[in-house]
């Protein structure tokens, strides 16, 4: 604990040091300043580690040491060596001829294979009637089935990937500024191609530009052809037709229909059995787990799993060996499709629609190009996952059964159990599966998505927009803003994640500050120092989007320093001096029970958890962040054992040849262990800015659930769920223009607040022949439990 803390200060005083450096460049000097240093000034974290506890095999395969020295790559940098030959010719058409040059392996898709596959030949028996034989109905169903595959795939072109290769490179090149890839994380997918297995790619989705840049990095990198699983929600039927040609795959609506259709039966099986021979193929396989951006809906894809489904039925049915999944996070300074109007759903894309978006990205980015960052992540065995991941298995509650009682009053002590809570709709090919796999793809999914977002890098739009939201609101000198986003740097580095950017300290700050340049004004002050301040208004929601991205690296840190600030709500004003708040002391007891009863009331999208971790762990993990980071020191009382001293410490034999992955008794008596530990929060001169930063970084979330509960009264029920988060968002948009906190108005937010309190008991879902309808439930028809609900999320809150 010491030499973390030693660290630090180190830490302050280099960033000090770069303040008082950077105060003489403000001036005029023309002072040159050393690089963003990287992790505690040697190395960058190496980020993208598969989970140790699901798949230990994996995790001690397909890395080694030396791979962490590989530096990375700029993908769309082609240059004249780049190509199999020279001279000024070459210099002018080397994207032509590099795309030429490309390597596309034959990839024809099997329809007679997929006609004679088991599942499609039994749905094919069970449809034909009695003596029919080769009649007319097995004809009409063949011809079925070939139109089910000519709507879901078709053999790509290799003069269109090589076209599309040749027009994608100009076009990035235009856009963009880099798009690095990191070489040790390229050659232990190499590694894992090379095995033998298919390798199925399960990325974020920040942009509708994720479809068409992964499958150029895989095809230039010598990866072969990218087959897309692409939303036909997003497509026009001309650009799918276009799509299915360049090796993209769009889910049959048939899929979705209900399980007692034939039609829907049908489409399943077509799906499964081209799934299957695309694996057995070996072609590489792209699955989008988060919702298209602009959605509005669960952060987890419906359609993501939809595809997820057949790739663990093909591997349980023995179709193929092993499948390798490889988590993938591509991350933007600014995403360069962002939806300026979040509240509506974005637009069909077509060809044209998508040719002027192109045009408009061109000329609206011209002179502030983007830099991106492409992560793929260390392979695993879904084989050894399906078989690890049922141990960890443990009994769940809902929202309502854990949180309700204790927000009423009504009990005090938080329940044993995790939080059941599962937002993402269940799809067609999902729902055909038995409910113990069903429940093993969401799990799986969420697991894969956390490795995702663990491993996305944090660019420097994110740094400063975080700096300017959650710690200099009211402005800051560009002479303390340059100190302050290398500590931030440094602190992200700190905690295991990796950032996007490398430079000089002044084109790092400067590249930031014109990419927000709409959302950030800039005022140059009497003594020849500049202001840097965020515009009031509806653009701090877009500097709220962006510094979200920040929160996983700092989730435990945030979630603690809220649980702390609920226990010192009753105890001290909120605005009190941090010196009397310093001199309350906090039972490890209750600082557990607040932790817990904040991640009860997070989102599980926001949360991201791993499913094979508890939440009790996930407390003590918590707990020592808040050590580590220096905002809490243990309490010595005298003649008690020292926290530190484990060499007295004797171990009960029931504690003895525990399961690893049994948390019920050993855990909870831990828990009870604890609650004779005290802290009391550092007096250092840091942490009462940290504290607020931290407690910020949540603030978004938790005022708004606070105003939605203050809505309840206002609210005109009973209404659909988006009907009343429209209302909801009318409220936040006026409480916005009142306090200035627009980075509530938020309607992503709005339909979180609907869904947590839907989950919690405070709305009520019935049936109408309009559809399902919220009511207010009678237990909160009262303003006195109105009350307590406000009460209870406000105390999470910190001004």
């Amino acid at each position: 604990m010491d030499t973390m803390l030693g660290v630090r200060l180190q830490t302050q005083q280099r960033s000090s040091q770069n303040g008082r450096e950077t105060s003489l460049w403000s001036s005029g000097l023309g002072m040159k300043l050393e690089a963003v240093t990287p992790f505690l000034g040697k190395y960058r974290p190496f980020v993208g580690r598969c989970c140790q506890t699901c798949t230990p095999k994996s995790w001690e395969s397909l890395f080694h040491r030396s791979i962490m020295d590989l530096g990375f790559c700029n993908v769309i940098l082609v240059k004249e060596e780049n190509t199999r030959f020279r001279g000024w010719l070459v210099r002018r058409l080397c994207y032509f001829l590099w795309s030429l040059e490309q390597h596309i392996p034959p990839c024809w898709d099997a329809p007679q294979k997929v006609m004679e596959s088991t599942r499609v030949q039994k749905v094919i028996s069970g449809r034909a009637p009695a003596g029919a034989g080769e009649g007319q109905v097995p004809r009409r169903v063949k011809e079925e089935v070939q139109r089910l595959l000519g709507h879901m795939q078709a053999p790509p072109r290799p003069f269109l990937l090589r076209l599309f290769s040749w027009a994608v490179l100009r076009f990035l090149n235009c856009l963009l500024l880099n798009v690095q890839l990191h070489q040790g994380h390229l050659k232990m997918v190499r590694e894992a191609a090379q095995a033998g297995s298919p390798l199925v790619l399960l990325s974020t989705h920040k942009s509708l530009l994720d479809g068409i840049l992964l499958p150029f990095v895989l095809l230039s990198q010598g990866l072969g052809v990218l087959r897309v699983a692409w939303d036909p929600r997003t497509c026009s039927p001309i650009l799918r037709a276009l799509l299915r040609k360049l090796g993209g795959l769009f889910l049959p609506p048939e899929a979705n229909l209900s399980l007692d259709s034939s039609e829907g039966v049908l489409a399943r099986a077509v799906v499964h059995a081209a799934v299957e021979q695309l694996l057995v193929s070996g072609q590489p396989l792209l699955i989008f787990l988060e919702e298209p951006p602009g959605a509005q809906g669960p952060r987890l894809s419906a359609l993501g799993q939809a595809w997820l489904a057949p790739v663990m039925q093909a591997v349980q049915v023995g179709a193929v060996p092993d499948a390798m999944l490889v988590p993938v996070a591509v991350t933007y300074d600014l995403v360069p499709d962002a939806p300026h109007d979040t509240h509506h759903a974005a637009p069909l894309l077509g060809l044209w629609t998508g040719a002027l978006a192109v045009l408009r990205s061109l000329r609206g980015w011209r002179g502030h190009r983007v830099c991106v960052r492409v992560h793929l992540a260390q392979p695993f065995s879904l084989q050894e996952y399906t078989s690890n991941a049922r141990s960890c298995w443990g009994s769940r509650q809902t929202l309502e059964q854990l949180l309700q009682p204790i927000v009423l009053g009504h009990s005090t002590v938080v329940p044993d159990t995790e939080k059941e809570q599962e937002w993402t709709p269940v799809s067609g090919p999902l729902l055909a599966l038995k409910e113990e796999d069903q429940l093993l793809v969401r799990r799986l999914g969420r697991h894969i998505l956390n490795a995702s977002v663990a491993s996305s890098a944090v660019m420097s739009t994110t740094i400063m927009a975080s700096l300017l939201l959650f710690k200099h609101r009211k402005g800051v000198f560009l002479s303390q803003l340059l100190g302050e986003f290398s500590w931030l740097t440094e602190e992200t580095l700190l905690r295991r994640f990796d950032v996007g950017f490398s430079g000089q300290l002044r084109c790092l700050v400067q590249h930031a500050l014109s990419l927000l340049r709409a959302q950030v004004a800039v005022l140059r002050i009497h003594r020849g120092d500049l202001l840097v301040i965020a515009r009031p208004g509806p653009g701090l929601m877009h500097l709220a989007h962006l510094g979200a991205e920040l929160l996983p690296a700092f989730l435990s840190e945030a979630v603690g320093a809220c649980a702390v600030r609920a226990l010192l709500a009753g105890r001290v004003p909120p605005e009190g001096p941090w010196e009397l708040q310093g001199v309350e002391l906090l039972s490890q007891s209750e600082l557990y029970r607040q932790v817990l009863l904040l991640l009860h009331l997070l989102p599980q999208d926001l949360l991201l958890l791993q499913p094979c971790r508890s939440s009790y762990c996930y407390c003590q993990e918590v707990l020592d962040r808040l050590i580590q980071c220096g905002l809490l020191v243990a309490e010595e009382t005298p003649g008690s054992r020292l926290a530190c001293d484990t060499g007295r410490q004797r171990l009960s034999a029931k504690l003895l040849w525990k399961p690893s992955g049994d948390f019920s008794d050993s855990d909870s008596d831990d828990f009870e262990e604890a609650g004779g530990r005290y802290f009391r929060l550092s007096q250092q001169s840091h942490c009462p800015d940290f504290f607020l930063f931290l407690c910020r970084l949540l603030s978004p979330l938790l005022k708004a659930f606070a105003q939605a509960a203050a809505f309840l009264p206002r609210g005109q029920l009973p209404d659909t769920e988006l009907g009343y988060a429209d209302q909801l968002l009318q409220f936040l948009q006026a409480t916005a223009q009142e306090d200035g906190f627009f980075e509530c108005a938020d309607p992503s937010l709005a339909i979180r607040a609907v869904w947590t309190f839907r989950d919690l008991g405070v709305l009520q879902q019935t049936p109408s022949p309009a559809g399902p309808m919220l009511h207010l439930s009678p237990t909160f028809a009262s303003r006195d439990s109105q009350e307590k609900l406000e009460q209870f999320i406000r105390q999470f809150i910190c001004g």
